[in-house]
């Protein structure tokens, strides 16, 4: 039996214009929530066809919405750190979502669930030698510490029950597939290999079984 999920409900949705370093520019419905079962603060964008309200949303399309679930990374979405690939994948998400019609569910798990500080105290250990899910376990924490369930409220709230995901991580579509979000499809991102992210990319592959093309990383 599926788990019973909390009420969640729409708290206040509002059009907001997304502008990239660029020059890339997207309208999107930004939604905020009540109920939510951590007591963050996450938002959906709707892009497409998904931009304007729920009601004539639902009135307009029913087609099977793209939908990725994203974590929140200071450094990568906002400074460009090219540590990760997180500014990258973000960038290409709006940019696809927008032209097939989704929700970009952004939320609010810094460093796989860990938090800023720590992500920064496991850049730290990275830069040590270690990688980045070993910098996790020697911080004490789990390898990757995040929980979709808001994730599976937002799009209840929203009156999405099946998706197509665009992520590569099959942690994402297990975990909303056991929640009760119907994943119809798996659509993979981008690769965004830079001169800095290599091992951080292969350990992602290898440890986290990410869906991943690297020339460098073989079976």
């Amino acid at each position: 039996m599926l788990p019973a999920l909390p009420a969640t409900t729409i708290r206040t949705q509002v059009t907001v214009p997304l502008r990239f370093s660029d020059g890339y520019v997207a309208a999107a419905r930004v939604f905020s929530f009540d109920g939510l079962t951590d007591g963050r603060e996450h938002l959906a964008f709707g892009l497409g066809d998904r931009a304007r309200t729920t009601e004539a949303t639902a009135q307009a399309d029913r087609s099977v919405p793209l939908v990725r679930p994203h974590s929140e990374c200071l450094t990568g979405d906002v400074f460009g750190s090219q540590r990760c690939d997180c500014g990258p994948q973000l960038r290409e998400a709006v940019e696809r979502i927008a032209a097939t019609g989704g929700y970009l569910l952004y939320l609010r798990q810094e460093g796989r669930g860990i938090g800023l500080y720590a992500k920064l105290e496991a850049y730290a250990l990275q830069d040590a030698g270690l990688d980045t899910y070993e910098a996790n376990l020697a911080l004490g924490h789990r390898e990757d510490e995040r929980d979709y369930t808001v994730a599976a409220q937002m799009l209840a709230a929203l009156g999405v029950d099946r998706i197509a995901l665009l992520s590569n991580n099959p942690d994402k579509a297990s975990q909303l597939s056991g929640l009760g979000v119907a994943v119809a499809d798996r659509v993979p991102t981008g690769v965004f290999l830079s001169p800095v992210n290599a091992g951080y990319l292969a350990a992602k592959v290898t440890r986290g079984d990410h869906a991943l093309d690297l020339p460098f990383v073989h079976d």
